[in-house]
């Protein structure tokens, strides 16, 4: 390929729904909450048979916790984008390593649209697409507001339809 030759545009990238920040954070502080009731536990127990200093290991657990919220959870919901442009869906990711997949609707098998508890609450859903091939078959798309993502799994849906019949 030349560096004459016109490069392909790739659409707008789009960010996630807000209410998924809430979502990641609130994972967050679960999975936080559990390991430094954990440290605590371990801090009790070094107390009470060393006579260490209260907090080695709570304290640190709690600030990689707060760091977790506030700082890595929005940080990847930034980062964390999609473009859905009727022949392709565009999913975008990481910050060091940055992830930008394509996915011809072409090659789409089968889609799924899943929710948990904290999805539904904040009403948000996740699209799953899965593809024709082995490697990176499935490519996850989380935090679409629920009637994106069921618009998104449609519009597919139909193009799957067409090129079938």
């Amino acid at each position: 390929m030349s560096e004459d030759a016109p490069q392909p545009q790739l659409p707008t990238l789009l960010p996630l729904e807000r209410a998924y920040l809430g979502v990641m954070r609130l994972r967050a502080v679960i999975l936080w909450g559990l390991l430094t009731l954990v440290a605590t536990a371990g801090d009790m127990a070094l107390i009470q048979r060393l006579g260490t200093v209260p907090g080695l290991l709570t304290a640190p657990v709690l600030i990689l916790g707060l760091l977790a919220v506030f700082w890595v959870a929005p940080g990847r919901w930034k980062r964390r984008r999609y473009a859905f442009t009727g022949t392709e869906l565009h999913v975008a990711r990481g910050w060091l390593l940055r992830l930008h997949t394509i996915v011809p609707v072409v090659r789409v098998q089968h889609i799924d649209i899943s929710q948990g508890p904290l999805e539904r609450g904040a009403r948000v859903a996740t699209l799953k697409v899965h593809t024709a091939g082995t490697e990176h078959s499935l490519v996850v798309l989380p935090g679409l507001a629920l009637a994106r993502a069921e618009e998104i799994r449609d519009a597919i849906r139909a193009q799957i339809r067409d090129t079938a019949g």
